[in-house]
């Protein structure tokens, strides 16, 4: 994918350890006599998947070489079996304890600027280190943990890159995902990454870059810390916020649940116990939609005198 700009993460005077992060497109960038975006990109190439040349082995590993010069050293163990100088490699890029960078070939659950769910598998005053996929463990400071963590518990973790150039991890992702919309229309399809349950619903991930809402009363499947889906965008509010739909919301859409609950009527000797009075688990089990766009269907199919209505049933005319 093509990189558009950087993100870059500006510690707040008056607040340690809260961040701000800002988006520099590329054609506001100014660089350097001699450099430009692809070599400014190599410059750090920490926390991210780089394709880096096999140059030489030693005796304790490989090293490895990119389009800048610089040299990482990739330890035999984080090496696959058929390494063997000349070969090109798909590696991780990660500093160790005394910042020399550091690659593998395994891959982490989420790069920098990016959310994955993490187990958290020791806990110390420092903060709690995750298993994110690579062979050093991730440390979320306590002051970046929304709420105290625990062995062996869960959490959606945003991976960054602090200003010390550490990669650590955050489970404050209100600072880091931006909560109002930005290009973004009713009826866009996006990917949602479930990461906790409200009063109101569940809040998502979307896109990897905004926080969203789905709406409790109209989920009617079992959403976990952590799952995956396709949604879209319902709504988006006057302040900008905005709601999610786990089913799209148009015309054709419509349409096509209209046509089923015909093609259903059809095969069920012409009527159903499927009404708008029916409980919405009961509704999403057949139709696999909301009991609010259940209704409208229905009665896009009274209007059009295709169908009879009572409280117990719809018949087919």
């Amino acid at each position: 994918m093509k990189r558009t700009g950087y993100i870059i993460l500006c510690e707040h005077a008056k607040s340690a350890g809260k961040f701000t992060r800002l988006l520099i497109p590329n054609e506001k960038m100014r660089y350097p006599a001699g450099m430009s975006p692809n070599t400014l990109s190599t410059s750090n190439p920490a926390g991210e998947i780089n394709t880096l040349e096999v140059l030489r082995k030693t005796d304790d590993g490989f090293v490895l070489g990119g389009r800048d010069q610089r040299e990482i050293f990739m330890p035999k163990a984080s090496a696959p079996d058929d390494c063997e100088p000349g070969r090109s490699l798909h590696v991780f890029i990660y500093p160790e304890n005394d910042g020399e960078l550091v690659a593998t070939c395994n891959i982490p659950k989420a790069q920098v600027g990016e959310c994955a769910l993490m187990t958290a598998v020791t806990v110390t005053r420092a903060g709690a280190f995750m298993d994110w996929g690579i062979e050093k463990d991730l440390l979320v400071p306590v002051s970046q943990q929304l709420t105290p963590m625990s062995e062996g518990e869960s959490y959606v973790v945003y991976v960054l890159m602090d200003p010390d150039q550490r990669i650590i991890g955050s489970s404050k992702l209100h600072r880091f995902l931006d909560e109002r919309a930005k290009n973004m229309a009713p009826g866009e399809q996006v990917d949602l990454l479930i990461v906790g349950k409200t009063d109101l619903g569940y809040k998502a991930v979307v896109n990897g870059t905004h926080l969203g809402l789905l709406y409790k009363g109209e989920v009617f499947q079992d959403l976990k810390l952590g799952d995956k889906t396709t949604g879209y965008i319902k709504a988006v509010r006057p302040d900008r916020k905005i709601d999610l739909s786990l089913q799209r919301q148009n015309k054709q859409t419509r349409d096509q649940l209209t046509d089923q609950i015909l093609a259903f009527l059809k095969t069920n000797g012409g009527s159903s116990i499927l009404t708008d009075y029916s409980p919405p688990e009961a509704i999403y089990k057949q139709y696999k939609v909301s009991k609010k766009n259940y209704k409208k269907a229905l009665g896009a199919l009274y209007k059009q005198r295709l169908i009879s209505l009572t409280r117990d049933k719809v018949t087919l005319l």
